[in-house]
């Protein structure tokens, strides 16, 4: 992506009363956020249905073009990666979310599209049960599977927790924030944080000098739920954030996990809430979760050579064989995670899979996993 196309994508999305999806409706009309740029006082040359108000909008965005390019040399100065939504470095299981920011700043080593991504949330009040879960439940799914990443809210409580569990256990881990990349909220995490970007990383979609309001956790949330495979609440009240993200996450067709917790303890409502409504699977240890998400251990990959070979399937095309490839290196997976593993948009995944299963090829099992047959 050009500098000038960055700069646009960056105007575009400070655009005062342009949400995320008036964002992504322009950008597919006019093709670019240059075209959007240049044709701000004649949108309706290429997007009719434009509103008076949205038209109105966009007048700003020229004004924007100067924040935009002072930013750039912000992430310059400070080796900060921009992320536009369709480069190959952009959270692909975000992008499938129809929410999902236009663009992401990012400092950090870690992939974001790894094969096995989970996130962790839970209250700010976390007690020394929570506290235990993390250390316990993290420590248990590095020995398993140790290439996973661990992502969460850098928040006080479990969200901070989570992360240094997965620092302790050689865990990379990925802290989404709620402000931009020139501070760290809260202060006391700073440390933490800094380790972060040598063992995973820190993501935002907000700009350097935006504050930590209230407004931006929610909207931080629908990220933490939309770039993981799955989310697990540790504790939670009966309201709180980590509630928004699990909800977040079912409407987004994720797995949502929540640990129980003993009947009338104030910060276990939520969990015991969720499994009672049967909005989340009851979790007590990292080998049921593996379980539940057909992951398998990093141990038995070794022993998985007796597997079907590619050469049995000579008639699949390229796309297919990919497919056929990584569910040979799994017993079985979920969409999502074949999606990233084959670096293939889910609505084209699922023709893909329809057709191996028509072949005799692959196997829809319940729970939504495939496998080989």
């Amino acid at each position: 992506m050009t500098e000038q196309e960055i700069i646009y994508t960056m105007a575009l999305t400070r655009v005062p009363r342009v949400n995320t999806a008036a964002q992504h409706r322009l950008m597919e009309e006019a093709g670019s956020a240059s075209a959007v740029f240049d044709h701000r006082h004649h949108i309706r040359d290429f997007y009719p249905e434009a509103s008076d108000k949205l038209s109105a909008a966009l007048q700003e965005m020229e004004v924007q073009v100067a924040r935009a390019e002072e930013e750039l040399e912000f992430i310059r100065k400070h080796h900060i990666k921009c992320l536009c939504y369709h480069d190959t470095d952009y959270p692909s299981r975000l992008r499938e979310c129809d929410d999902a920011p236009l663009l992401l700043y990012y400092k950090g080593n870690a992939d974001l599209n790894r094969t096995y991504v989970v996130n962790m949330v839970g209250t700010r009040h976390c007690t020394e049960y929570g506290k235990d879960i993390c250390r316990r439940f993290v420590a248990e799914l590095a020995n398993l599977r140790p290439d996973v990443l661990v992502v969460s809210g850098l928040a006080y409580g479990i969200d901070i927790h989570s992360h240094r569990a997965a620092l302790d256990n050689a865990v990379d881990t990925v802290g989404v924030l709620a402000h931009g990349l020139d501070q760290i909220y809260p202060r006391l995490h700073r440390d933490t944080a800094v380790q972060m970007t040598s063992q995973g990383g820190l993501l935002t979609e907000f700009m350097s000098r935006t504050n930590a309001d209230k407004v931006n956790f929610v909207r931080r949330n629908r990220i933490v739920a939309g770039m993981a495979d799955a989310t697990i609440v540790v504790e939670s009240a009966e309201k709180g954030g980590a509630l928004i993200t699990a909800d977040i996450a079912m409407s987004y067709h994720r797995d949502v996990f929540a640990f129980p917790g003993r009947v009338g303890d104030p910060y276990s409502q939520g969990c015991n809430r969720l499994i009672r409504d049967s909005k989340a699977a009851l979790l007590q240890n990292a080998q049921e979760f593996m379980e539940a998400m057909g992951w398998q251990p990093r141990s038995s990959e070794n022993q998985k050579d007796k597997g079907i070979q590619g050469e049995l399937f000579p008639d699949l095309c390229e796309e297919e064989q990919r497919i056929v490839d990584c569910l040979r290196q799994s017993e079985c997976l979920q969409i999502n995670t074949l999606a990233v593993a084959t670096n293939l948009p889910v609505h084209k995944l699922s023709a893909f899979l329809f057709n191996l299963e028509m072949k005799g090829i692959v196997k829809l099992l319940s729970g939504g996993m495939y496998r080989l047959t």
